[in-house]
């Protein structure tokens, strides 16, 4: 019997080539030694590759905290291609670095992204994603990689200035850096990355103005740049952007009216959305072209004028948010089979009642109609679906009767807001679900006592009411309870005791 003894690759090769390959020869068939090479080539070939497991290993040098081990199979020695986030081409080569935090606690990584990755040659894609604690500048190394096509590292904390020389990397598909805290401009050089298929800058501090030399970035089906400290008009560039499915400019300080080539965007557009920057002028007609889409906001701007009617041609809307402008009546009738999600609050709107398109609807869960000159009685209102309710606001019109009937249906329901109406039922009579977080019910007439389901509310006003009785026990201050008939109990003055 014999020891075979398999020798790594630069041992086997030498031993090949050395005077000992007669020996063995002498000892084992042709056909045996063969078999035997293969099968030492083949568990040393296991291994990673000395340059991926130095840049790897790099990486993870810089991690100052792992509290949930996902690096923990990050290990010398061993197969890369099998540890956690990592993954190969071909089984040899490493291609990829995929690392996810999750909602848990404690799923993050602390520290920095170590230039050693840079060693890792065959790199396409970099994923480093809701890691939260990850700083640092601009990773330089990514101009050091030849195959990277893209690069989401996204909800960490990287700040400083985005690399005015960023258009050198020329064989990006996407650049997706969203939810850090980039600096200063968007450089110009940006232009020069015209294989860009995403660009997502999204809620960093961005300023200055957008470069008119996005322009050239012809195959953009994603373009998003909200909830940054940009300023300026919206260059009107659109007529270049011929796959643009989202356009997502919000949370800014933009100015002027919508650009009149967003229109070419009508056959592919699916997300749209300007809200919270400071627009004028009126909604455009053309907006009613726009077959696919999904979502509209424009909340949170100065736009004026009636909704155009053309707004009934959206069939497909699932999203529309015009919220706080200066709208006026009327409000078009849309020819939808399902509404989602609805803002019209704070507009000069006098709807009267809740749109009979919103009522039929099947799947909404977010309803807000604040100031929207609504005077119905709630009693009387049957939505044809209430069990995917998750937020309800009917604030500040003239509603009379009772909530309980709606309220009681839904089993998912986390804020309900109808504050400044004319309710008038017994706050006893109400279930209040377990997932609900807030509910406003202040200047109102709502009689009966505060009950206990209240404490587990997170946010609670029946101020200016007419109820009566003993608080109980929360946490809430006194200011959510003033201004009824005959409420006491902490945080009230105490309870009178009868002599």
């Amino acid at each position: 019997m014999y020891l075979l003894i398999c020798f790594s690759n630069k041992a086997l090769q030498l031993l090949l080539c050395s005077s000992k390959l007669q020996t063995i020869m002498n000892r084992f068939s042709s056909f045996l030694l063969s078999v035997i090479i293969f099968h030492c080539l083949k568990l040393s070939s296991a291994a990673c590759h000395v340059d991926d497991e130095a840049g790897l290993l790099g990486f993870k040098s810089g991690i100052t905290q792992d509290p949930s081990g996902m690096l923990s199979s990050w290990k010398k020695g061993t197969d890369c291609c099998t540890w956690e986030g990592v993954r190969c081409l071909d089984g040899k080569r490493v291609n990829a670095v995929t690392l996810f935090g999750q909602p848990e606690p404690n799923s993050f990584l602390s520290g920095t992204i170590s230039p050693s990755l840079a060693k890792v040659r065959n790199l396409d894609g970099i994923y480093l994603q809701n890691l939260r604690n990850i700083s640092g500048n601009f990773p330089a190394l990514l101009f050091q990689l030849p195959k990277l096509l893209f690069v989401y590292i996204e909800n960490n904390k990287l700040s400083g200035p985005l690399p005015g020389n960023i258009g050198n990397l020329t064989k990006l598909a996407s650049l997706s850096l969203p939810g850090n805290r980039f600096t200063g401009p968007i450089p110009d050089s940006i232009s020069q990355l015209t294989e860009l298929t995403q660009l997502n800058l999204g809620r960093n501090l961005l300023t200055g103005k957008i470069p008119v030399g996005i322009r050239q970035l012809k195959k953009l089906g994603v373009f998003m740049l909200d909830h940054n400290r940009l300023t300026g008009t919206i260059p009107d560039f659109f007529n270049s952007f011929t796959e643009l499915r989202t356009l997502v400019l919000s949370h800014n300080e933009f100015i002027g009216n919508i650009p009149g080539s967003i229109a070419s965007l009508a056959p592919t557009l699916v997300y749209l959305e300007l809200g919270h920057n400071v627009l004028t002028g009126r909604i455009p007609d053309y907006i009613g072209k726009f077959k696919a889409l999904d979502t509209l906001d424009l909340s949170s701007n100065r736009f004026a004028g009636v909704v155009p009617k053309s707004l009934a041609n959206l069939t497909k809307i699932f999203n529309l948010h015009l919220s706080r402008n200066f709208l006026v009546d009327p409000f078009p009738a849309l020819n939808v089979k399902g509404i989602e999600s609805l803002d019209l609050s704070y507009n000069q709107f006098h709807l009267k009642e809740i749109p009979k398109w919103v009522t039929s609807s099947p799947i909404i869960f977010s309803l807000k109609l604040a100031k929207c000159g609504i005077k119905m009685n709630l009693s009387k209102w049957k939505p044809a679906e209430t069990y995917f309710y998750d937020f309800i606001d009917l604030s500040e019109n003239e509603i009379s009767g009772s909530p309980v009937s709606l309220l009681n249906r839904t089993d998912y329901l986390l804020e309900f807001s109808a504050s400044g109406n004319k309710l008038n039922f017994n706050l006893g009579s109400l279930r209040i679900p377990k997932t609900m977080k807030s509910l406003d019910l202040s200047r109102n007439s709502v009689i009966g006592k505060v009950p206990n389901a209240v404490s587990g509310l997170e946010k609670l006003n029946v101020s200016y009411n007419h109820l009566c009785g003993k608080l109980p026990a929360t946490k809430f201050p006194a200011s959510a309870f003033v201004g009824n008939d005959c409420l006491c109990g902490v945080p009230l003055p105490p309870c009178k005791t009868k002599s």
